[in-house]
């Protein structure tokens, strides 16, 4: 869905804590991997079926809203709980080797703050803490820098912070609504969402670092949260309110579902699949499980689809699928 973000007029520096937090050991359930055997997983490329699905589930609501960040093999095994709060997680997101994981954390009466989840060291660190709100983290290709949309400056911008010392460049000036950068797979340019054009309706655009400019993606109606595959030829997003993916050589649009949560497909490493969360009972002609959430993997070049039941019987939300 596209952000809807409290402006704050309080300007801050952005900064980079050093503190280095260990987890927990957080392992839900871990039997031996089936991802190779599994008939579910067994015809996908090995960069996918190895790969893991970052999620967030939600119990509750209000101030009893509990969030908690999972992930998981795409066969339904291996699911590891790595956050849990009283409030909001949001926008996980991959480094392109898998080992990184960004997301925002909202803790009751405070602004969303970036967090990184390092899967070898089991640890996290709060590397964006702007008086604002702190949202849609994105790392560039070698890992290096994080993309991410913040209201430090009173209208939402879009940042990039050199993650080794902090340094932070801001990229849009508009008096709009810039927000969900997602880098390209060659670090040249990266995808957004702005109202820039009309007020409450998103439109996507595609910036490029040499030059600054901003060009739209070709799109109809109401359009947000982009992200390119790994060879640049697809693109999901939110169209309307279906998880969709555009090939975006043709234009040609493949809308899978309208999900019941205004939330936008995301692609497998391989870009041969997509994942989506849903509310709905069934996944073609397949139940969805007993939870109120499930993950949606679907095989873009074979139209088939499974589902994997959230772990509490939450709403789930926000599904990115990383090497």
């Amino acid at each position: 869905m596209f952000e809807t973000i409290k402006v704050i007029t309080t300007i801050a520096i952005v900064t980079v804590l050093t503190g280095c937090q260990t987890l927990p050991n957080t392992s839900v359930k871990k039997p031996t991997s089936t991802v190779e055997t599994n008939p579910l997983t067994a015809r996908m490329p090995a960069i996918d079926r190895r790969g893991y699905i970052a999620y967030i589930e939600e119990q509750g609501v209000g101030t009893a809203k509990v969030s908690s960040l999972y992930s998981i093999r795409p066969d339904g095994s291996d699911r590891q709980l790595i956050d849990q709060l009283n409030g909001y997680i949001y926008a996980p997101a991959w480094s392109a080797n898998g080992q990184l994981l960004a997301y925002s954390k909202q803790a009751p009466r405070e602004h969303p703050k970036i967090y990184i989840y390092d899967r070898s060291s089991n640890t996290r660190n709060l590397v964006v803490n702007a008086e604002g709100s702190n949202m849609s983290a994105s790392f560039s290709p070698d890992g290096q820098d994080l993309l991410y949309s913040s209201t430090v400056g009173g209208n939402s911008d879009i940042y990039k912070m050199r993650l080794s010392d902090g340094k932070t460049q801001q990229l849009t000036t508009l008096p709009s609504t810039e927000v969900q950068p997602s880098y390209a797979a060659d670090g040249k340019s990266f995808v957004y969402t702005s109202d820039k054009v009309r007020a409450g309706r998103p439109r996507i655009y595609r910036y490029d670092f040499a030059t600054g400019n901003a060009t739209p993606v070709s799109t109809n109606g109401y359009v947000a949260s982009p992200q390119l595959s790994l060879d640049g030829q697809r693109m999901a997003y939110l169209n309307g309110r279906k998880a969709a993916v555009m090939t975006l050589t043709t234009g040609q649009v493949v809308n899978l579902a309208e999900t019941g949560l205004d939330e936008p497909a995301r692609l497998s490493p391989s870009g041969n699949y997509a994942v989506y969360p849903t509310r709905r009972l069934s996944v073609g002609g397949q139940a969805a499980g007993q939870s109120n959430g499930s993950l949606v993997i679907h095989s873009l070049s074979g139209n088939t689809s499974y589902a994997i039941s959230g772990q509490d019987g939450g709403v789930v939300r926000s599904p990115i699928w990383g090497r």
